[in-house]
């Protein structure tokens, strides 16, 4: 792959998007294409097409997708299911089409069924339920996989797939609502310190296992792929090692440095009871993780502050 190849990163301005475009600049590919939401609307399709017709990529990162924590994806999930249907068909079809040398499709963890096998391996793709919650975002990314499979097995295009585990860093979502649960955690501990609160309401019973990698963790991982990785089987990119909630909790309280206790909602949903990716596969190749949780929560909490103020 050429320093020069023209490399299209859909979602560059997502948390993984920005992080890939960052690692791709840092290892001296200048040639990045990109285009907001307001410039290119992944969803339809003929400006999918121009798109690909004018810019002629030779490589595609596809870390464009709607995304969100356990609320956003229950109470939005028609939405979910079909937007990201959407974005993920037209980007993958047309890479097809315009004879893009490889894609690489970005998946998430929930693809795997709810009470799968600890940790999770890449083989216990579709052999049991899915979590309810988040069911229709799982079935898109499933969906997007088994494209990338369908054109390499017909077409012979060499479209590739990651699963990350959770992921946190730079450019995250914040919103006390729809965001996933690490940057939540930063943003209430960082008001709630604030503000004086004596306490911080923690989601569920705090039991539920977790597993975070910082995103530009990812991002040095899914170059790694695009350079070496030529596979059919996806692979899993994960950190290696879960947490609890309520020990992940305790760790943000004090990189936040809120001085209040924990109490914990439990009419509100766990969720999963253990989400640890088995990285194995990707590990085996040469590519481990540098950036250890608390180091992470720290750059991420100085990033939630650089953004959003002291």
């Amino acid at each position: 792959m050429k320093s020069t190849a023209r490399i299209y990163v859909a979602g560059h301005r997502g948390m993984v998007g920005s992080a890939v475009v960052r690692a791709l600049q840092a290892k001296g590919f200048s040639n990045i294409v990109t285009r907001t939401s307001a410039e290119l609307d992944l969803r339809n399709q003929q400006a999918v097409k121009e798109f690909y017709e004018k810019e002629r990529p030779e490589y595609v990162v596809d870390a464009a997708a709607k995304v969100g924590g356990i609320l956003a994806n229950n109470t939005y999930r028609a939405e979910f299911l079909y937007e990201n249907l959407m974005m993920q068909n037209n980007i993958i079809h047309f890479a097809h089409v315009y004879g893009v040398e490889k894609l690489l499709f970005l998946g998430s963890s929930c693809i795997y069924p709810k009470m799968a096998p600890q940790p999770l391996k890449e083989d216990y793709l579709l052999s049991g339920e899915l979590e309810p919650t988040n069911e229709p975002y799982a079935i898109a990314k499933i969906t997007g996989i088994k494209m990338c499979e369908a054109y390499r097995d017909q077409y012979g295009c060499n479209f590739i797939s990651a699963m990350p585990t959770n992921l946190y860093g730079p450019n995250d979502n914040y919103h006390p609502e729809n965001s996933h649960v690490l940057p939540a955690l930063i943003r209430k501990f960082h008001e709630a310190k604030a503000q004086g609160k004596p306490s911080v309401e923690i989601w569920g019973d705090g039991s539920p296992l977790r597993e975070f990698l910082y995103a530009d963790d990812l991002a040095d991982a899914l170059v790694y792929l695009l350079l070496n990785y030529n596979e059919k089987q996806f692979v899993n990119v994960g950190y290696g090692e879960d947490i609890s909630i309520k020990d992940l909790a305790l760790l943000v309280k004090k990189v936040v440095g809120y001085e209040g206790d924990l109490t914990f909602d439990t009419t509100k949903p766990n969720g999963t009871p253990r989400k640890l990716m088995d990285s194995s596969r990707l590990f085996a190749t040469g590519w481990k993780p540098r950036v250890h949780l608390e180091e992470g929560i720290r750059l991420a909490y100085r990033d939630f502050t650089t953004r959003y103020g002291q």
